[in-house]
């Protein structure tokens, strides 16, 4: 436990800092969308509040040390000290009992959320194979984006060698947009690649 605070304490943000993106949402992102969606304040603009990032250990009810492991990963992947999660109630047929732990979680605010933006689209997101572009299927129509990944292995602060399973994650971007639209105006600008749309052939 001694070692996974020291972790989480070297990866800590001096109280000054300012994200890259933080700055670009300030300076660019904000004005863009004040004139494309015709707002008259700042405050009225869609922003990102949180991401939360989970990963599903199921195995854990028969070896605990693989929730601990997943524990450190999501750790060095987002740079702060992950929540366990439990089991909410029983299912016999699962072999899982109320307050069961089944994986942890990682909420993101602040500058912390914009630094794991960034390297989400800008190291991550290049490294998923056949990847073509998120889907805008993904959002809830609220403008919160949820994504699925298969291998957390394309974190780079992910130690192969010490984490050898692959395991699937999904990252929820929850924004104040209040649509799709907006959401993925927001997202965009903030760097998240999107699928373009099929172009309809000449008939």
């Amino acid at each position: 436990m001694a070692k996974e605070k020291e972790k989480i304490q070297q990866t800590a943000l001096p109280s000054d800092y300012k994200a890259r993106l933080s700055e670009v949402y300030t300076r660019k992102v904000v004005p863009e969308l004040m004139k494309d969606l015709k707002l008259a304040s700042p405050m009225a603009v869609p922003k990102l509040t949180k991401i939360v990032v989970n990963i599903g250990v199921s195995e854990a009810k028969e070896n605990i040390q693989l929730l601990e492991q997943a524990k450190e990963d999501l750790a060095l992947i987002a740079g702060q000290a992950p929540q366990i999660r439990r089991a909410k109630k029983s299912i016999s047929n699962f072999k899982l009992r109320e307050g069961m732990p089944i994986g942890v979680r990682v909420t993101l605010r602040g500058m912390r959320m914009y630094e794991f933006l960034d390297r989400f689209v800008s190291i991550a997101m290049p490294r998923i194979r056949d990847f073509q572009g998120m889907d805008p299927k993904f959002f809830d129509g609220r403008g919160n984006l949820n994504v699925g990944l298969k291998e957390h292995h394309v974190f780079a602060e992910v130690n192969m060698e010490k984490s050898p399973k692959a395991r699937g994650m999904n990252i929820t971007f929850v924004t104040t947009a209040g649509d799709n639209e907006k959401g993925r105006s927001l997202l965009e600008r903030l760097g998240m690649p999107f699928k373009k749309p099929a172009l309809k052939a000449k008939q």
